[in-house]
């Protein structure tokens, strides 16, 4: 795997790439890094070339000015140019690209969407693991300001410390404490301001199901059962609104069934991809 970095706007944004054939980029969610897709690369990288970044604000990169979801949107989109341009493969606004994939995790579902929404003709086809198309309702936006607050008043790493265990079934986690152990001290690494920065992005998203609607190339839905972060009765419902959806519904995860179900996923994902 190689490590490299780009500059956006002055700030120094960290990805990994690996693998070779049509590109992919995996996008990870809130309170994560690219690490977060460990399973996946190691399987994926057989078919397909990876491309895998830290979002800015997490891991290795820095934060941006603008920390919307249409901001960070625009950092994969700059990614994809640097990257594929230097394999000869140009990404332009006049020039679709065939075999472009998005797959976002959560908040990186967002960014996929609002990607969609603006850059449609650059791809085949996107997945959106354990996210939604829909805007906050009042009370997530609620529950999200406490959360805010909480961070200001405690720090990040006493906000994550409790909210990445509750990310998983209850069996999963205790058969696993390690794993939600290391990634609970991994998260010492994200700074009061990006964790604020993600929050307010979340709670000031627009609802993008006419993205669903609108977009005419398969979409991939990976849902946990017991997620209480993405609802089961959210997710269903906004999975009937492509023309061309495929459905994986994983039984025995809650929202991180990139490490719960393992297995599972890498199975779904390259059954999409191919």
């Amino acid at each position: 795997m190689q490590t490299k970095t780009f500059t956006y706007q002055s700030a120094k944004i960290f990805y990994r790439t690996i693998g070779a054939g049509e590109p992919v980029v995996l996008i990870h969610g809130f309170g994560e890094d690219g690490n977060i897709w460990k399973n996946q690369i190691e399987f994926l990288k057989d078919y397909f070339f990876l491309i895998i970044p830290d979002l800015p604000g997490s891991g290795q990169s820095a934060l941006i000015k603008d920390m919307s979801m249409e901001g960070m949107a625009e950092v994969i989109k700059e990614l994809i140019n640097h990257e594929l341009q230097k394999s000869s493969v140009i990404v332009c606004e006049r020039k679709a690209v065939s075999g472009i994939c998005l797959v976002g995790h959560s908040m990186g579902g967002y960014i996929t969407l609002a990607f969609a929404e603006k850059y449609p003709h650059l791809l085949s086809s996107f997945a959106l693991v354990h996210s939604s198309a829909y805007a906050d309702n009042e009370e997530k936006k609620a529950s999200r300001l406490k959360a805010i607050e909480f961070v200001k008043k405690n720090g990040a790493y006493e906000f994550l410390k409790t909210a990445i265990p509750a990310l998983f079934t209850e069996q999963w986690a205790l058969q696993n404490k390690q794993v939600v152990e290391d990634l609970v001290e991994k998260s010492k690494s994200f700074t009061n301001e990006a964790i604020v920065a993600y929050y307010h992005a979340m709670i000031n998203r627009t609802d993008r199901t006419a993205v669903l609607k609108n977009f005419n190339k398969p979409i991939l839905f990976i849902i946990g059962q017991h997620d209480k972060a993405i609802p089961f009765e959210q997710s269903m419902p906004q999975s009937y609104l492509p023309n061309q959806a495929y459905i994986h519904i994983l039984r025995n995860s809650a929202h991180m069934s990139m490490l719960e179900e393992a297995d599972k996923v890498n199975e779904a994902l390259v059954q999409f991809l191919k």
